[in-house]
């Protein structure tokens, strides 16, 4: 029924497409979870970027043709150009916040050519400063393993009033920390070091957050200048899949899987036991930071599902049981 709803749409659509220009090109518009962004202000040579997600509604292939943007102050590009059903892709946008200055706002066009003509327009607006400066532009945590902290430092440079300061600093996320130090002051240059502290809570996984840093500008909406902070924190121990899926399997036939745990420091796998006696594993010997263990699975009787935990011991601290769900059916 969905299937079909989707086709009647469209028809529909490629009524609509005949019959009026404008109309015809809502059906991509409506991929677009938003078609506009306000940076606010910024400091200058900051990384300024904001993602546009799309996602294919309709059964057709969606193909992308090209971008283009109205001012070279902010470039565009794409994830990937032809998006099946359901599947979602980008339209990252960067702002050229060193070459550019002052206000700038920008129109990004993305030409779809499949399974119609058709354009979008996405619109971007930021208010580039010229008295701010970030060395460097953002803050960058790559690999830190989980349950560690870590910090960067940035440098701000300000030029204008001598009475100028930052009042704030507002993390984006609990995990983060920030510490102001004020480094100069004189002649109208007034400087900063900003510590910035990745907390040993911060979640396994990739994170894009920042930092809010209220100042005591004159105009309301200079007060807020935001630092970039990115990353990724890599777990103590990794394990895949993280769910053995065993599919729909005929009696008396046999399925292989591998189960791959990764840690960061060598460790041993002792013991390793199934649902039930139709499993049978392989122990990897001797330490090491990468253990693969092979499994079988002979799908003997009964028939029917299959579901349960993989049970792996190792010497590990702190994870001497890792538990791995399994799921599957035979019939």
């Amino acid at each position: 029924m969905r299937r079909y709803c989707e086709l009647v749409i469209l028809v529909l659509l490629t009524i609509s497409f005949a019959g009026s220009a404008s109309v015809g090109q809502e059906w991509a518009a409506a991929m677009f979870d938003h078609t506009s962004h306000d940076f606010g202000m910024v400091a200058r040579a900051a990384k300024v970027e904001h993602v546009f997600t799309l996602k294919n509604l309709y059964v057709e292939d969606v193909h992308i043709a090209h971008v283009r943007t109205s001012c070279g102050c902010t470039q565009p590009r794409f994830t990937k150009d032809t998006l099946k059903t359901y599947e979602t892709g980008q339209i990252i946008a960067t702002v050229g916040t060193r070459a550019f200055m002052g206000r700038k706002d920008a129109t990004i066009t993305v030409t779809f050519d499949k399974p119609f003509p058709a354009e979008v327009q996405l619109h971007t607006y930021v208010y580039i400063r010229s008295d701010v400066v970030f060395d460097p532009g953002e803050v960058v945590f790559s690999g830190v393993s989980a349950g560690t902290a870590s910090e960067r430092k940035v440098q701000l440079s300000y030029a204008g009033r001598n009475d100028w300061q930052i009042v704030q600093a507002k993390p984006s996320a609990p995990f983060l920390q920030s510490q102001l130090t004020e480094t100069g002051r004189g002649g109208g240059q007034v400087a900063y070091a900003i510590t910035v502290i990745l907390r040993p809570d911060a979640p396994p996984g990739y994170f894009a957050e920042r930092i809010e840093l209220i100042t005591n500008d004159v105009r309301e909406d200079a007060q807020r200048i935001s630092l970039p902070v990115e990353g990724s924190v890599v777990a103590a121990v990794t394990v895949q899949p993280s769910q053995v899926l065993l599919g729909e399997v005929k009696p008396g036939a046999t399925v292989a899987r591998n189960i791959v745990i990764q840690a960061r420091e060598p460790f041993q796998v002792p013991e390793v036991s199934g649902p039930d006696a139709r499993f049978r594993f392989v122990a990897p010997t001797g330490k090491k930071s990468v253990a693969v263990i092979p499994m079988t699975f002979q799908a003997l009787e009964p028939v029917g599902e299959v579901r349960g935990e993989i049970v792996v011991r190792t010497d590990l601290p702190g994870y001497e049981t890792i538990r791995v769900p399994v799921l599957g059916k035979v019939e």
